[in-house]
């Protein structure tokens, strides 16, 4: 296990130990870097206008295609990391 998949393993402990929950874009934030950090490029079609969530999820989702995977890694580590101290809501 390289070095970058160690901090995002730890990132991905710590996130379900923040004090605070995060706000809806940051939650938005963090699901499009786990996805594009363990998938890759975004698969499927876009949902439909009846499931928000789902097409709000996707479109953050791919607004990150092409983003090497250990790019992704490290911005998701970087986002957590800001998160455990306060930083960003």
């Amino acid at each position: 296990m390289t070095d970058i998949d160690q901090q995002f393993a730890q990132a991905q402990a710590d996130v379900t130990q923040l004090s605070e929950r995060p706000g809806n874009l940051t939650l938005l934030r963090l699901y499009a870097l786990f996805k594009q950090a363990s998938i890759g490029d975004v698969e499927g079609d876009k949902p439909g206008f009846t499931d928000i969530a789902g097409k709000y999820k996707y479109e953050a989702w791919a607004a990150l295609q092409g983003t090497p995977a250990n790019d992704a890694k490290a911005r998701y580590v970087e986002l957590v990391e800001s998160l455990k101290r306060g930083e960003v809501a």
